[in-house]
């Protein structure tokens, strides 16, 4: 399986594609081959960014979009919106998205998903604010069901989960985790019976109907009760959230100790994948392909994971809850990669104080979450203007800086250490599990 990362402008709009091992046989209606699983992030392609008033805060472009409308990429699955800030919800351009699509949920804070609603260009069914995470309730998950790639395989799943910073007076510092587990062609090694409860799914455009009883291993706990479902839909994905309870886990200081999985409440019982390295390939155009087993029941594959914080979250306590109980029971580790910026911004306290962590803080994360990629984001250098910027202070890293200081934290204390990119404006990079 793999992800592919396309960088589509200067700043922090990135396209996610998630794939599944096996080769799809031809694309559908969408655009999208079977088992993907695409995330749009904080969509800003031209024209101005304002806040409040353009004598407050003005940003501008200095780096050409790749694309010059939405309608030049496939339709993802969800649009993820970060903040309610311009530069990462930017009106003109959520507008340039089909607002008939019957594939596309617009996922976002509380915050923008009032302020995209206000905009009154989304059906409201499809526009979602997601809740903050809590390992105690299992609402906080937004589940995606992937149906499996052929009638005797398995289904696959992504999760979307929102953890922000508790007393933030800026109202910037969050982070998104995604995580993606593909489906199957064909059955794994373990069988398993269904559920005792069913979840309430959006339904399927193409004809095949598959019923998701055959999950695969280490996914999160099923709930006791019917779940509450988010709307209708023709998606290809399914989308819901359910609860899950979390086991009791330690922290663990490397990714071999979460080798057994939760056991869910309809007695799911699987043991995780050995953890491998991602291979990574940087280029415009991509060719991915990836070599399968051969035999008819396949072990599982690990789950990918990544998180985006372009302003950066405390790594302890809110990365670090996440990480125990829920990247854990998923296998999801180590971290697939990270998306955080490598500048340091600074206002005065009367201001916010903290703009971006920067390199201190996303080193902090890639390292306790063992990352096996970390990427640069929202460090473009933008036209600015306003009260808002007098006074801010900003610390540059370079990529070479970057790199020094990240080898420097894992060097001795074994693994593989993190690969550093930079993705220019319309670069992609594909990493392949």
């Amino acid at each position: 399986m793999s992800i592919k990362i396309k960088h589509l402008n200067g700043d922090t709009t990135f396209l996610l594609t998630f794939s599944p091992a096996e080769k799809p046989p031809a694309l559908n209606r969408y655009g999208h081959a079977p088992g993907t699983f695409s995330v749009l992030v904080d969509p800003w392609l031209s024209g101005p960014s304002s806040m409040w008033h353009p004598k407050f805060l003005l940003s501008k472009h200095t780096v050409p979009s790749c694309i010059s409308n939405l309608s030049q990429i496939p339709e993802p699955n969800v649009v993820l919106v970060s903040q309610d800030k311009p530069d990462h919800c930017h009106e003109p351009t959520l507008r340039q998205l089909d607002p008939t699509s019957s594939l596309t949920n617009v996922l976002a804070i509380p915050a923008a998903a009032k302020k995209i609603r206000g905009m009154k260009h989304f059906h409201p069914s499809r526009v979602h604010a997601l809740p903050a995470y809590s390992s105690k309730d299992g609402d906080s998950i937004i589940r995606f069901y992937i149906p499996p790639l052929t009638s005797g395989g398995t289904s696959g799943e992504a999760t979307i989960v929102y953890v922000p910073a508790k007393m933030d007076v800026s109202g910037l510092h969050n982070a998104i985790g995604i995580t993606y587990r593909p489906p199957t062609a064909a059955p794994f090694l373990a069988q398993y019976s269904p559920p005792s409860s069913t979840c309430s799914n959006f339904s399927f455009p193409n004809p095949q109907q598959y019923q998701l009883n055959n999950m695969p291993p280490t996914p999160p706990d099923t709930p006791n009760q019917r779940p509450r479902s988010l709307s209708a839909s023709t998606d290809p994905s399914t989308i819901s959230t359910a609860s899950s309870t979390s086991p009791a886990m330690s922290q663990t200081s490397s990714a071999s100790t979460a080798s057994t999985a939760s056991t869910t409440s309809h007695s799911l019982h699987a043991h995780s994948p050995s953890f491998h390295s991602p291979s990574f390939h940087t280029h415009t155009h991509t060719h991915s392909t990836s070599s399968t087993n051969s035999t008819h029941h396949p072990r599982p594959a690990k789950t990918l994971s990544v998180i985006y914080s372009p302003h950066g979250l405390t790594y302890s306590p809110y990365l670090s809850h996440y990480a125990t109980t829920h990247l854990v029971p998923q296998a999801a580790l180590p971290l697939t990669t990270l998306i955080h910026g490598f500048d340091r911004v600074e206002n005065p306290w009367y201001m916010g104080g903290n703009v971006n962590a920067g390199l201190p803080g996303g080193v902090e994360i890639a390292k306790n979450l063992m990352a096996r990629c970390w990427i640069g984001a929202h460090d473009e250098d933008k036209e600015n203007s306003g009260v808002s910027v007098l006074k801010i202070r900003m610390r540059k890293y370079g990529l070479d800086e970057v790199r020094e200081l990240v080898r420097r934290e894992w060097s001795g204390g074994g693994g593989g250490g993190c690969e550093v990119r930079a993705l220019d404006c319309g670069e992609e990079l594909v990493m392949r599990s």
